[in-house]
């Protein structure tokens, strides 16, 4: 008998630490590779780069306050 109810499915992509993503980041605002670089070299997507991107600035603004 096959199983109707199907467990959720996990995210299919990799779990990557804090710092692995503050170093891409880095490497493209300080000009050493471009986003577009930087998703080939690590197998990022760029959305995703842009993901982190969008929330590393975000995080960086609130702590000025």
């Amino acid at each position: 008998a096959t199983q109707k109810t199907k467990p959720c499915r996990k995210r299919s992509g990799k779990e990557v630490s804090f710092d692995f993503k503050i170093s891409v980041i880095d490497e493209i605002n300080n000009g050493l590779i471009s986003a577009n670089h930087a998703s080939k070299k690590y197998n990022i997507s760029r959305s995703t780069i842009e993901y982190w991107m969008k929330k590393y600035l975000l995080q960086d603004n609130l702590s000025y306050y």
